[in-house]
């Protein structure tokens, strides 16, 4: 419903934004102030206090502040002036001036000025929304204003000024309004022995626990006959001074559950009281001392409990056996003079299964509530949960301290009635911290460090930025969002696309460097043995699809090597102008198909024969493969049958092929006897391209 947002203090452009959107979207329940001049204000959900800039001091020159105020729809506002002194007469340089609505929409309800001015009505709106408008010039006194608003259901509204001595009846109920700890009033006395009458009522409630300062409420009021001596304590960050005899007194009607819950009495047993660790020394007389859990109860005698280390992982637990209703805490330090320790400041957390645990936070805020702990070692400070905590578990984690950690402590509260509605929220679940294990026992206690720094606990309160993390979540959640969206796409393109490269690559293609006509040019101009090693058989994804239709081809695996291998099985020997290793003889039951028997073009190149080079040796590199010596029958060349055998240990005889397509031009070339003269041979062994003059042996 409620959201309090405050403008102007000096945020980033970034900030300013975020604020902007959030005001623009919160049209429901939202509060803003914006300008130099505006003072300690507190705009809870329903109701709250505004003070000029110095107030109760002169407020400065030429400042301005606006106040933008919204309460739910169908609401209206209403105004309690506590003090109201700005110096001009004609208001036209000095006023404060409330429209209906915001905005340039906005119509004026009132304008004031005037030192000492007494305004004792409620000053009314007509809708749900108004602006608070606050204009100095130059002046020489006047203290500015004071007031308070609520909600128009809440006609008993007060100031945060009004005393105890305002109201002559014996019993009387009031409505206080958020925010009354800005004001510089000071109490006396204390709960439940009563406070003085010349007290402020508002802020006497906030330090008897029973409103909160940053939401207001209904207080029940009692007044009876002054008592000889009030006393001084520091409850609910409000600090009331000792006081002598009164004529009367006030306290408050509560409802009962604000009495111990065991700690000091002994009702919750040692064993319900753990710690995340244990401070265990031995004293210059040779004594261990250990500051355990168990002495962590308000009253004892003896050591607190202290941690083996100061850090603000640290915690002492309360288990109190079954849910209870917890409305307060009470603390304090070592209460030992030679070992003045104490915490300063600290959060409360709490669990039913002591699994989950929730940290404590006021209602209507999103911030952890940081709680004002103790400002020496000896004296008790008093703290309330409003909404009260209904929990089985309690923890106590605190954040600062004094010298090292050292608490002892009880808590207030009752057993919850059966059957009564739960009232306590479950702000946010903490995170189980890890805590590293306590060290060993030392022989005397560790020199002290610095003290933390202690709270200021002045009766003033800054007004609860409520909307910053609503904001920022509005704003961050689309963009993470697409940021995530767009790194999910990105991924799965880069996915695709790397599965479609590899798809579309051929384990056998030949780079497209190799198939160019410069590269064939080239290869003329290198030696014989680099070309034979660039040379090594490959076949395109083309090819291979070509062959397989003729049959499995087996995979041919070069090695280098200083003879060339011999394509053609069942030779054992060889000339002595052989430029080939002998074979070692062919697998058995190994056959291969003929891979030659197509025509071939001759402007096409091909990967299975290459012209001999100029300069090369006499007989070209084998192509073909014929290791299972079977007749090429049935093929397209023009032979008829093939022997696979080399005769004798003479010259090796080749068979002539010639292409049935080119009629009078020999494709193959045969090995020569050493007088130059083609010895044909029914053997074929080895078949290469020759050049267009010459022709083989046979053909006419």
């Amino acid at each position: 419903m409620g959201r309090a947002v405050m403008v102007g203090r000096g945020p980033t452009g970034a900030g300013v934004l975020v604020l902007s959107i959030l005001i623009i979207l919160t049209t429901e329940g939202c509060r803003a102030q914006k300008g130099d001049g505006c003072g300690p204000s507190v705009l809870g959900p329903s109701s709250g206090t505004l003070s000029s800039l110095g107030y109760p001091g002169t407020y400065p020159n030429n400042t301005v502040c606006e106040w933008e105020i919204s309460v739910p729809r169908g609401g209206r506002i209403h105004f309690r002036f506590a003090e109201l002194d700005i110096e001009d007469s004609d208001c036209q340089v000095n006023y404060l001036r409330l429209y209906n609505g915001i905005g340039p929409q906005r119509s004026e309800i009132v304008k004031y000025c005037g030192l000492g001015l007494k305004v004792t009505e409620l000053i009314e709106s007509t809708g749900n929304q108004v602006t608070v408008q606050f204009m100095s010039g130059t002046h020489h006194s006047g203290r500015g204003f004071y007031l308070s608003y609520s909600t128009t259901e809440h006609a008993d509204l007060i100031t945060c000024l009004d005393k105890g001595t305002d109201f002559p009846e014996a019993e009387f109920s009031k409505y206080c309004p958020a925010g009354c700890l800005t004001s510089t009033e000071e109490i006396s006395g204390t709960i439940p022995n009563g406070y003085r009458e010349s007290s402020p009522l508002c802020v006497a409630a906030v330090h008897a626990g029973v409103v909160s300062n940053a939401v207001g409420g209904r207080i029940s009021v009692v007044s009876s006959k002054g008592i000889p001596h009030y006393e001084a304590t520091l409850a609910n960050n409000v600090t009331s001074t000792g006081g002598t005899l009164s004529n009367s007194l006030f306290t408050f009607k509560t409802n009962g559950c604000y009495g111990t819950l065991g700690l000091e009495s002994g009702v919750v047993a040692d064993t319900q009281l753990s710690a995340s660790s244990v401070w265990e020394w031995n004293n210059i007389i040779g004594q261990q001392s250990v500051w355990a859990p168990s002495g962590a109860r308000l009253k004892k005698a003896g050591p607190p409990w202290a941690p083996s280390q100061s850090d603000q992982q640290q915690w002492l637990q309360v288990d109190l056996k079954r849910e209870k209703r917890v409305t307060g805490i009470t603390t304090t330090g070592s209460t030992l003079r030679e070992y003045q320790y104490y915490v300063s400041a600290y959060r409360v957390l709490y669990s039913n299964d002591g699994q989950q645990w929730y940290i404590y936070r006021e209602a209507n805020s999103t911030q952890d509530k940081v709680f004002q702990g103790n400002i020496n070692y000896l004296y008790e400070v008093r703290n309330n949960f409003i909404p009260p905590i209904e929990a089985r578990f309690v923890r106590i984690n605190p954040t600062l301290w004094h010298q090292r950690i050292a608490l002892k402590l009880e808590l207030l509260g009752c057993q919850i009635p059966a059957g009564e509605w739960r009232t306590e929220a479950r702000p946010r679940m903490l995170p189980p911290t890890r805590l590293s294990p306590p060290p060993a026992g030392t022989k005397r206690p560790p020199h002290l460090g610095q003290s933390t720094h202690t709270p200021d606990i002045r009766n003033t309160t800054m007004p609860p930025h409520t909307g910053k993390d609503v904001a920022l979540a509005a704003v961050l959640v689309p963009v993470l969002v697409m940021v995530l969206t767009a790194l999910i796409v990105i991924v799965v393109c880069a996915w695709h696309w790397r599965n479609k490269k590899k798809s579309s690559e051929g384990t056998y293609d030949l780079p497209h460097w190799d198939r160019t006509d410069w590269w064939k040019s080239m290869k003329q101009l290198l030696p014989s043995k680099m070309v034979e090693t660039e040379d090594s058989v490959r076949y395109s994804s083309s090819e291979v699809g070509r062959l397989t239709g003729r049959g499995a081809v087996p995979r041919l695996h070069a090695e280098p090597a200083e003879y060339a291998q011999p394509l053609v099985s069942g030779v054992t020997t060889l000339g002595a102008r052989s430029t080939f290793k002998p074979d070692e003889g062919p697998d058995p039951g190994y056959s291969d198909p003929d891979l030659y028997d197509a025509p071939i073009s001759p402007d096409v190149y091909h990967a299975y024969a290459e012209p001999l080079p100029a300069s090369g040796s006499e007989y070209a590199t084998p192509i073909v493969v014929d290791m299972g010596c079977h007749p090429s029958g049935g093929s397209s060349l023009n032979q008829g049958s093939t022997v696979c055998s080399f005769m004798g240990a003479g010259p090796t005889s080749l068979l002539t092929r010639t292409d049935s397509s080119h009629s009078g031009r020999s494709a193959y070339d045969t090995p020569k006897n050493t007088t130059g003269q083609v010895t044909p041979t029914e053997d074929l062994t080895y078949q290469v391209p020759q050049s267009n003059t010459q022709k083989p042996a046979g053909q006419s």
